[in-house]
């Protein structure tokens, strides 16, 4: 069954870049809006919507995450529109009415959003307003999938030594061979490879679920051979490719010897760990 949508769009903003557009379903977006509106959508912001507005393309799309719900099902279309390098965000579904996409512009606020949408500046508890004109009237990067690294030093030790949040181990600098790297990759036999090309001074990453034989961990005893203290996180508790999310929500599910040796237990909390971890005293590293 196909509707006419011609008349469930309301133009909120009108500029030469183009228009915020408000609608009460992602069903309502259409080529009208392609490569240069906002779409307001007071759908919840999943694949099927997102495949809904993604086929027309928009500017940017603000959608409701309807409470988040099991696997993430309410907002993880705002990673597929960010595949299309398409700004996205999602608003907190308690702060609007649902399906109203009048109410969702005038008093949403901003739970959930994706890469392009934080080029854009948009943040977390943001008004819909705001966050739909940034999206107007700025355009996001368009990062090769290597580029985007979400790196940042997150503490200092006494010493000098760093502790760096990215993504991924492979992300690593030449100046890591100091630092402590916490990211958000498995530490199977495979990333022995990316810890022995970077070196860091330690390491902390996600255990990839456990695995078979524990292989979610199997590149720990190898890293206690290249002097370099390791740790992994239960994946239970921080999401996969996310270093930030190692180390605000991570608990350590395994160290290595070395590790071990700095005070780094089972059960540890992330910032704890990496603390120990920087602060480690070896004759052998620099």
């Amino acid at each position: 069954m196909e509707l006419d949508t011609s008349d469930k769009q309301i133009c909120m903003v009108e500029t030469p870049r183009g228009r915020i557009m408000i609608m009460g379903s992602a069903y309502y977006v259409s080529e009208a809006n392609r490569g240069r509106d906002v779409v307001v959508n007071a759908s919840f912001a999943g694949v099927l919507p997102a495949r809904m507005v993604g086929d027309h393309r928009p500017r940017g799309a603000i959608g409701v995450d309807c409470g988040v719900g099991p696997d993430a099902a309410g907002i993880v279309g705002i990673y597929y529109l960010e595949a299309l390098n398409i700004a996205a965000a999602t608003v907190d579904v308690m702060t609007i009415w649902l399906g109203d996409g009048a109410d969702m512009y005038e008093n949403g606020r901003i739970s959930y959003l994706n890469r392009p949408a934080q080029d854009c500046g948009v943040r977390k508890g943001m008004s819909v307003k705001e966050a739909a004109r940034l999206m107007l009237d700025r355009d996001p990067g368009e990062p090769s999938a290597l580029e985007v690294t979400n790196r940042e030093v997150m503490e200092e030790g006494p010493d000098g030594r760093k502790i760096v949040c990215t993504d991924s181990i492979t992300f690593g600098l030449p100046e890591d061979v100091r630092n402590i790297i916490v990211s958000g990759g498995h530490n199977g036999r495979s990333s022995a490879d990316y810890i022995r090309a970077i070196n860091p001074f330690g390491y902390i990453c996600s255990d990839g679920g456990g695995g078979r034989d524990k292989s979610g961990m199997a590149a720990l005893p190898a890293a206690d051979e290249m002097h370099i203290a390791g740790c992994t996180v239960d994946a239970r508790t921080a999401r996969m490719g996310d270093g930030h999310s190692t180390w605000n929500e991570g608990v350590i599910s395994g160290a290595n010897r070395l590790a071990q040796g700095a005070g780094v237990r089972v059960g540890m909390r992330v910032p704890e760990a990496a603390r120990l971890l920087v602060r480690r005293k070896d004759a052998a590293r620099p």
